[in-house]
């Protein structure tokens, strides 16, 4: 836990100097509309914000660094953090319409250890070794809830419980996800009405595209073809940009920095001004 700490206070660090060095708000009130566009390079990115838009996990760690419920509303333990129950979202859809369902999760808490349902929207977990971090364990990205038996399918064929559900996807070259209208999110996450990430190797291309205005978000772009534009912020700042954004582009107060795109929940984070 003292990691995520130190994490949190880098991630609030880097929001204010990015506020300071723009003078831009980085409050402005979240709207829904808009497509997000993202150029990234041919790597694990355009995977990690696919998927974080497409699936969920039990449990999300927060750009500060705090534990908060996903798929999980609540969770307990016993004393020696060996024996845990979590209760359910009931409100939890897949996109193919179907109910999370207790099974789903048992596989995935399967490989943690001794896992039995409760009732219909409760398990139990149970350790062969003490983990007062478990729950912060869950909110990683290889323990992303499926439907039982479809396991993490190709992209295209992916059904989640995300704010995004998968239009059209192309591996290792194009993602458009669109907003799943209902989701037990609406009103805190999922802004944007679609998201298009666009694979582009060359970061001369990806530098171009966000100046010329066919993308909003460029990662690891080329500082020297950006040239005087106004408006663009850097993040983490500009001698070192893992990204650069348009000005037209909403960002939260916090980021979180354990992955270059807010650690891969950029897709729920960020919207259109």
């Amino acid at each position: 836990m003292t990691r995520i700490d130190r994490r949190a206070l880098f991630a609030s660090g880097a929001a204010a100097a990015l506020l300071a060095a723009t003078g831009t708000s980085l409050a402005d009130t979240p709207k829904v509309g808009g497509t997000l566009r993202l150029a990234v390079p041919r790597d694990d990115s355009l995977e990690q914000v696919a998927r974080g838009a497409v699936f969920g996990t039990l449990t999300e760690i927060a750009p500060d660094g705090t534990l908060r419920g996903e798929l999980a509303t609540d969770w307990q333990t016993d004393s020696q953090a060996r024996n845990w129950s979590f209760d359910l979202r009931e409100t939890a859809r897949f996109h193919d319409g179907t109910a999370l369902d207790v099974n789903d999760v048992m596989v995935v808490l399967g490989d943690v250890g001794r896992v039995e349902a409760l009732s219909d929207n409760r398990v139990r977990l149970e350790l062969t070794q003490a983990n007062p971090g478990l729950p912060f364990l869950l909110a990683d990205s290889r323990f992303v809830i499926t439907r039982t038996g479809q396991g993490v399918t190709p992209l295209r064929a992916a059904n989640g419980t995300g704010c995004y559900r998968v239009e059209r996807a192309e591996d290792d070259r194009h993602f458009l996800g669109r907003r799943v209208a209902g989701h037990y999110k609406d009103g805190s996450a999922g802004w944007a009405e679609t998201l298009e990430v666009i694979v582009i190797p060359d970061a001369r291309v990806r530098t171009e595209a966000l100046r010329d205005g066919y993308v909003d978000i460029a990662v690891q772009p080329e500082a020297e073809g950006l040239g005087p534009q106004r408006g663009l912020r850097f993040f983490p700042n500009e001698s070192n940009m893992a990204l650069a954004v348009a000005a037209h582009v909403g960002m939260p107060r916090q980021i979180g920095t354990d992955r270059v795109l807010d650690d891969g929940r950029i897709a729920e984070r960020w919207w259109l001004i």
